[in-house]
């Protein structure tokens, strides 16, 4: 899919996750014609109220460009909501899989 991953794992106040969704349901196509998804996900055990999604980019130049070009045209990220409180933390990693990844 990619030579690089971005990983984005947020932490949200209790109820944010389902504000996510919603958000994400109606731009979510859009901004995969610029990038694959690889994979969107949120917690019910363990850590809760995480949201987790990766993308998939040829190269670090690359996700630079859709991102830039995702926010110039309104595509990405999808508008907040649920209150600018809801967010308590995020994360970010920019990863390489290893030689025998089936991702590589």
């Amino acid at each position: 899919m990619g030579g690089l991953y971005e990983i984005r794992i947020y932490t949200f106040k209790p109820g944010g996750i389902a504000g996510v969704i919603d958000r994400w349901s109606g731009h979510i196509a859009r901004r995969q014609e610029l990038s694959p998804l690889v994979g969107a996900w949120y917690s019910e055990l363990g850590g809760l109220n995480k949201w987790c999604h990766i993308w998939a980019y040829k190269d670090a130049a690359e996700r630079f460009r859709i991102r830039e070009e995702a926010r110039t045209k309104g595509i990405w990220p999808p508008p907040s909501g649920g209150g600018p409180n809801m967010m308590i933390r995020q994360e970010n990693m920019l990863v390489v899989p290893a030689a025998f990844s089936p991702l590589r």
